[in-house]
């Protein structure tokens, strides 16, 4: 919005506040008697977030309601994965959140990139792998493991498919 602060609502009386720094009570403008939580404003230079499709023009259609849309406005540059490219998305016919071309710099092709959680609408977390990632977030080592593995030792992204991708999630999308 491009305001140096946005007031929040309801945090008040809680812990929050002491361990943030980007956020202050101040004297309400409008009524000197009331309290308010004021936040800075944040604008990140990329944002990346996964969607179900994008069409050749960089418009968006999420698959599901999300809140995506703040974060492509407040950003300097926008980064979409989807699952798949397709000729024309119109607010219209969009599934979910539609997300204009002119917020979006690129998009990125990626099927599967939601992996291992899901893609609304087309595949389903997969819990074994999640469960093996927090198994290797137990410890240093076990970590720099996993990322040598699914992350640092992979080349492509058809190879981490190939890798990573159980053949019960490949099957729901055709």
């Amino acid at each position: 919005m491009g305001v140096p602060y946005v007031p929040i609502i309801g945090l008040i009386g809680t812990d929050i506040l002491k361990r943030r720094l980007d956020m202050k009570i101040v004297e309400n403008p409008f009524n000197p008697d009331v309290k308010t939580v004021v936040a800075q404003s944040l604008r990140p230079d990329i944002a990346i977030f996964h969607a179900q499709s994008a069409d050749k023009l960089g418009n968006i259609s999420c698959g599901y309601d999300a809140e995506v849309v703040m974060l492509a406005e407040g950003a300097k540059h926008v980064i979409v994965t989807v699952e798949s490219v397709v000729d024309k998305i119109t607010e219209k016919d969009s599934v979910g959140t539609y997300i204009p071309s002119i917020l979006v710099n690129s998009i990125v092709h990626a099927p599967y990139g939601a992996h291992p959680s899901g893609c609304a609408g087309l595949y389903d977390p997969d819990k074994v792998h999640m469960q093996a990632y927090v198994k290797a977030s137990q410890s240093e080592e076990t970590f720099q493991e996993y990322l040598k593995k699914y992350v640092h030792g992979i080349s492509s992204h058809e190879e981490y498919i190939d890798m990573a991708i159980p053949d019960h999630i490949k099957k729901t999308i055709k």
